[in-house]
């Protein structure tokens, strides 16, 4: 069994809104089921430290980053149509960026084999400059930028299987062929990106490969277009450390997508990504939550990543 550390903190649920899609009780329902199957025994919980502003510029503009951190309103704010901010968000947002700094320290210093982020706000949609579907910062992609400048880590890989294509993740690093990113995602859909001649383009061209999936595809279908592509992919790039973007919104409870992922579809991608991983970067892998709307589908998709995480 692996060594895997467990990320989270009581103070990314302030960031919430009743009645948002992306609110508190995500978080709380996976982590109540983590609790109740017993998977917490497993797993060795850590609270994240707070990123600094400095870690935060590593993938956001300065005044981006400087415009998010100075709102505090009472009560709600939108920045965008679908993203919310209120007087604790910058707080947990920064929690949630620096999860993910944490994470990567721990695993590449060899003191733990695999990490999970149990934070929000998500981050795969925020762009450089702006927040973007329920994204204020670029979690995944502030730990990529941190693992290459600071943690000695060459080429980064990342995998991205929530059920809307991860655009902010992508533009980061379009031209950079130090990280391979890979999405698996229902498509058209929101945002409008992820198709599948976006290669990538100067010297980043070819280390973007994105799978573009039909309205109804099952997590079978979906595994059998993702495993040879992305084992190609991956035996062409050889990562050196692998996170992943867990979006639980593919599963066919969920009310925001129209994919038809059960359960145990999750522990399957899960150990497929942990099999390369094994392969290429002796196991070492950071994987954060993103997507996930349906709260009891959210609690046991997570469980089975979770355990796809421990197990292989």
């Amino acid at each position: 069994m692996k060594k895997v550390a467990y990320i989270t903190h009581k103070d990314c649920l302030l960031h919430t809104c009743d009645g948002h899609p992306e609110n508190a009780q995500r978080m709380l329902a996976l982590d109540k089921a983590i609790y109740a199957t017993g998977l917490i025994k497993n797993l060795t919980e850590l609270e994240p430290r707070q990123a600094t502003v400095e870690e935060l510029e590593l993938n956001h503009d300065h005044d981006y980053v400087r415009s998010v951190l100075r709102l505090k309103p009472e009560g709600l704010r939108l920045l965008d149509a679908d993203t919310y901010i209120n007087r604790d968000s910058a707080n947990a947002a920064m929690l949630a960026y620096g999860a993910g700094l944490q994470a990567v320290e721990l695993v590449t210093k060899g003191e733990f084999d695999r990490a999970f982020c149990c934070v929000r706000p998500p981050g795969h949609h925020a762009l450089r400059d702006r927040s973007m579907g329920f994204c204020l910062f670029n979690n995944i992609a502030g730990a990529a930028r941190f693992a290459r400048q600071h943690c000695g880590v060459t080429r980064v890989a990342i995998i991205d299987f929530d059920v809307h294509h991860g655009n902010g993740t992508q533009d980061s690093f379009y031209d950079d062929p130090g990280v391979h990113f890979t999405s698996i995602h229902q498509w058209p859909f929101y945002p409008g990106s992820g198709a599948a001649h976006e290669l990538g383009k100067g010297a980043g061209e070819g280390f973007t490969l994105n799978i573009p999936l039909n309205a109804g595809t099952n997590g079978k279908q979906a595994l059998a277009l993702l495993k040879p592509a992305l084992e190609t992919a991956m035996d062409r790039f050889k990562p050196e450390l692998i996170l992943i973007s867990a979006g639980f919104d593919g599963h066919r409870d969920d009310p925001l997508a129209s994919l038809q992922f059960d359960d145990e579809d999750f522990y399957q991608i899960t150990s497929l990504i942990c099999s390369v991983a094994n392969k290429h970067c002796a196991g070492r892998i950071v994987s954060f939550l993103e997507g996930g709307y349906d709260l009891d589908a959210l609690a046991r998709s997570g469980c089975e990543h979770l355990k796809g995480l421990l197990n292989e």
